[in-house]
């Protein structure tokens, strides 16, 4: 775990390491795949991210999970990735592939998008992401993986569409295995709302089930995290 004082060191951190880790992808592999991840937390992230000089024709962005609304919408995460990093970047070098949300059809809008996937990484078992980020809600959900909800469960398909009977809404996510896939998984945390489930996914008891800490299905992540989300002990 890296302990930050202010979101904004971790957010500079973060775009550090990041730059760090496209140069070492591309260089072996032609090319550096993300896994984005929405709310709050990653904002900052992105707008340091659009003032870097990166090979960004060689870099592709996927969504971790998303809304069900249109990308015009306040509460859509492609919005505020877009808002952030993708629109001051230069349009012939970006590829972005967004989630094409029809909020009437939550099961064809899953389907669409994991036939996305797995024509991006054809021949593969799961989707081998170079990088997965990804927050953390004060509930200790992940991407859209909320406590107590089937997406949880579901171990065959890559993306799902999920419903989350607290919010009467669909939202739309990575299941376990695929987020599991990438090389590297990082999770920026901030803010002293996360303590307690901070700290109940990092914990070693055995009697916390993955169902109701959705964050613990997450194998070996690295730890981007302000102090104040830290427990005091």
């Amino acid at each position: 775990m890296q302990i930050f004082e202010s979101l904004d060191e971790l957010s500079n951190a973060a775009a550090d390491a990041f730059c760090k880790a496209a140069k070492e992808a591309i260089d072996e592999r032609g090319v550096f795949r993300v896994t984005l991840s929405g709310g709050s937390t990653p904002k900052r992230l992105y707008e340091l991210l659009a003032t870097k000089a990166l090979p960004w024709q060689n870099i592709e962005f996927y969504w971790g999970d998303e809304r069900n609304v249109t990308e015009d919408n306040l509460d859509s995460n492609y919005r505020m990735v877009r808002e952030a990093l993708l629109s001051h970047l230069p349009a012939d070098s970006l590829r972005a592939f967004p989630v094409p949300v029809d909020p009437d059809n939550p099961a064809a809008t899953a389907e669409a998008y994991e036939k996305t996937l797995r024509e991006t990484f054809a021949g593969s078992d799961v989707p081998t992401w170079d990088l997965a980020l990804l927050g953390m809600g004060d509930d200790a959900h992940t991407a859209s993986l909320f406590p107590e909800t089937k997406a949880i469960e579901q171990n065959d398909r890559w993306f799902v569409e999920n419903w989350v009977p607290k919010m009467e809404t669909y939202r739309y996510t990575l299941t376990s295995p695929a987020i599991n896939s990438a090389r590297q998984r990082w999770f920026l945390i901030g803010g002293s709302n996360k303590r307690q489930a901070l700290a109940s996914v990092r914990s070693s008891a055995s009697d916390l089930p993955a169902g109701l800490f959705p964050s613990r299905l997450i194998e070996s992540p690295t730890w981007f995290v302000t102090r104040d989300a830290v427990a005091i002990s």
